[in-house]
């Protein structure tokens, strides 16, 4: 009896058909660069740092050729130059422009802040802004220039036009008790906080701050009008307030703004 044939063999048993081969999926062949192509790669790299390491620190292309200034009241731009000392012909890249920023500070006081900036290629710019006096303190036949945070900046030996002149002289009933709790360092930041709350006008109308105590302090203002301002609180409400009665009252001789919210003026 003869065997089953090919066909037959290569039928399922089951008489069902048999389910395709799912395709074999092919992974992406990575081509990894050749030797040759990395070092040439790495070659480039080198050189392009390499060039820019020299163009910025080595060539004579962005150097400091030029030092600006600006912002200078009462400062000189060549004090600026000089106290900035500023490193002409170094890279521009390399200056330390803290550096310059601190010197300045230090070396004028009357600097209140700096910017150092680099323009390129070949400039760095100083902007200053200077303190300005709201108060001066007469010592020893001089003139010592105090601004609204408090600081010493200057001396001279002529007062400055429009600044007022502190005058401390505490109240002889009560100077000792006054002194005693507040020294006369503290009275005369109270007189700066004053002098810096003045409006504008007034504070280039006001001859002196006069203190007597903590809670009396006084304005001698031109033509021989005076102002009691009492505490230096409440410094911004006292300023609008003196500014109004004034508008009100322009003949007036004596303002009071001690109490803001029951301001009074008189003739005298």
């Amino acid at each position: 009896m003869a065997g089953p044939t090919t066909a037959e063999r290569q039928k399922p048993a089951s008489g069902g058909s048999r389910p395709p081969r799912p395709p074999r999926s092919r992974r992406p062949r990575v081509r990894m660069p050749r030797p040759r192509t990395l070092i040439l790669s790495l070659i480039a790299l080198v050189l392009v740092g390499a060039g820019g390491v020299w163009l910025f620190y080595g060539s004579q292309w962005l150097r400091v050729e030029r030092v600006t200034t600006s912002g200078t009241r009462v400062l000189t731009p060549q004090e600026v130059l000089d106290a900035a000392a500023a490193p002409v012909g170094s890279p521009l890249i390399s200056v330390d422009t803290e550096t310059i920023e601190d010197r300045l500070r230090k070396r004028l006081p009357r600097i209140d802040s700096v910017e150092v900036d680099r323009s390129w290629p070949h400039t760095i710019g100083l902007k200053v802004t200077e303190r300005k006096p709201v108060l001066l303190i007469e010592k020893g036949g001089k003139f010592v220039e105090v601004d609204a945070k408090g600081v010493r900046f200057a001396t001279s030996g002529r007062a400055p036009k429009g600044v007022p002149l502190l005058e401390l002289r505490p109240d002889q009933e009560n100077a000792e008790a006054s002194l005693r709790r507040f020294d006369s360092h503290r009275l005369r930041r109270e007189a700066v906080r004053v002098a810096g709350a003045l409006p504008a006008p007034v504070a280039r109308d006001t001859r002196a701050v006069k203190v007597r105590s903590y809670d009396s302090i006084s304005l001698e203002l031109s033509g021989g009008r005076t102002v009691e301002w009492g505490s230096s609180e409440k410094g911004r409400t006292k300023a609008s307030t003196l500014s109004a009665l004034m508008k009100a009252a322009p003949k007036a001789g004596h303002f009071d703004v001690s109490v803001p919210t029951a301001p009074a003026s008189s003739a005298s």
